[in-house]
């Protein structure tokens, strides 16, 4: 992060919440508790585009079968 950056409120609120040294172990267990959390947040977005979309399994294999990427033209 530049130095001119400024810190979002999660990262001032984490700096104030544990303004203490944590052994590893509870570093680690916090790290697992926030990606636990993140994911969770995922999981119910891509529930509701699955809802709203109308998306299925049959859909994921038009997906997999799909060629949308860039074509790479080489530059002159």
């Amino acid at each position: 992060m530049p130095a001119t950056a400024k810190l979002t409120n999660l990262q001032l609120e984490l700096l104030q919440t544990f303004s203490y040294a944590l052994p590893d172990e509870q570093l680690i267990e916090i790290r697992q508790l926030l990606s636990q959390y993140f994911l969770d947040k995922a999981d119910i977005e891509m529930d509701k585009l699955w809802q709203e979309k109308g998306w299925n399994e049959h859909t994921i294999e038009e997906w997999a079968k799909g060629h949308e990427r860039t074509p790479y033209r080489p530059q002159p």
